[in-house]
């Protein structure tokens, strides 16, 4: 059985081979030597981490013109925040740390806070071990895309803090770098020239001159790791792991399926065919659907469940 599923894509910089790479605020931009057997080292850019990669990959299951998830996820369940004049607010999709979220977590279901509702279904025990395999199942069954993505809950008032560690691990290096150098002035065609000690560049009037720094590539790829081993350890049905990994591929596919716009400046398209397994998003798209349906752990469940945000949070 394959433990681990890795996948490599090249990508190409549009519309030139110019391209802007996160950074970071107290590194910049991300370079490092990787060394070679019997060669140079190659000089290597981080073009996208693996958190920010997780974001994209999950953004292409959502919707956010209605604020739900896309037609392809619609069948399975999520979590949905209202205020409390009834009004969508945020959910377990669109949140950083899902349904770990404090907008997630300090909600009410009822009179009962979800905080509570999770502690119980998580079968937290003091003096006793998290059991992994509750825990996912719990899991699953709100919001199957936290094991797929990961999630922790650092609630102190838990006997425990459980976490699951994301099943797919994506990011986007670029190799043998060269720096490209510009710049340009932010103009002000209302106060050109600043005097004194209020009035200027601090506040955002006069002229601006700034530094911009780009790069190119000999090569720029995509890799893509699928943990299916760790989807496994979990003890879900066979449909329950195949679906998570399915949906894992349907957000690669998904995202490699059109125009990669990653920032201003920073756009890439898929150089090469996508594999069988990428290739048919509509396919992909069924399986969710087919094993969804054919789930167990997924059987007389409203796909939505809905909480109430408090502001207050639990005291």
């Amino acid at each position: 059985m394959t433990l681990q599923e890795i996948y490599h894509f090249t990508l190409r910089p549009e519309p030139s081979g110019r391209f802007q790479p996160t950074g970071f605020a107290d590194l910049g931009a991300a370079l490092y030597d990787q060394p070679r057997s019997g060669r140079e080292p190659v000089k290597m850019l981080l073009v996208e981490s693996v958190q920010s990669m997780a974001n994209h990959l999950e953004g292409e299951g959502w919707n956010p013109l209605e604020n739900k998830p896309a037609d392809e996820l619609s069948g399975l369940p999520w979590v949905k925040v209202l205020s409390e004049d009834n009004e969508y607010l945020t959910s377990s999709r669109t949140e950083a740390h899902r349904l770990a979220s404090a907008f997630v977590r300090n909600s009410r279901v009822g009179s009962e806070w979800f905080l509570d509702i999770l502690e119980r279904n998580f079968g937290l025990v003091q003096d006793r071990p998290v059991d992994q395999r509750h825990l996912a199942r719990a899991l699953f069954r709100y919001d199957p895309l936290n094991l797929i993505h990961g999630v922790f809950f650092a609630v102190k008032q838990w006997p425990h803090q459980p976490k699951l560690t994301r099943a797919i691990t994506a990011f986007i290096e670029a190799e043998d770098v060269r720096e490209v150098h510009s710049g340009g002035v932010k103009t002000d065609d209302v106060r050109r020239r600043t005097t004194g000690t209020s009035g200027g560049s601090a506040e955002g009037y006069g002229m601006v001159p700034f530094h911009r720094i780009e790069y190119t590539a000999a090569k720029t790829q995509l890799h893509v790791a699928i943990d299916v081993g760790l989807l496994n350890s979990y003890g879900l049905s066979d449909e329950g792991t195949q679906l998570l990994v399915t949906i894992a591929k349907w957000e690669v596919a998904s995202l490699l399926s059109g125009h990669l716009r990653l920032r201003t400046a920073c756009s890439f398209r898929a150089e090469d065919d996508l594999p069988d397994s990428f290739s048919n998003l509509a396919s992909l798209a069924e399986q969710i659907c087919d094993l969804a349906k054919k789930c167990p752990e997924l059987q007389n469940i409203d796909p939505v469940f809905e909480v109430v945000w408090d502001p207050e949070g639990k005291k």
